[in-house]
């Protein structure tokens, strides 16, 4: 089987919550995201959110 094929396959069909985060956690994942304080449209804090998933294993240790 190969990857798109397994992709259409998991395209109609409910995924168990742990399912997915093993998923997430085996490919890893970024999250990224903006927040933007204002007060009478005068932005007064704007903040930049970078996240990094990943899980980590024996195989592949952690780089610090």
């Amino acid at each position: 089987m190969t990857d798109r094929s397994e992709e259409d396959s998991l395209a109609g069909r409910q995924i168990a919550l742990i399912d997915l985060l093993d998923r997430l956690l085996n490919g890893g994942a970024v999250l990224t995201g903006d927040v933007v304080l204002s007060i009478a449209d005068v932005d007064l804090v704007h903040i930049n959110l970078r996240a990094v998933i990943r899980s980590i294993t024996p195989d592949s240790p952690a780089p610090w």
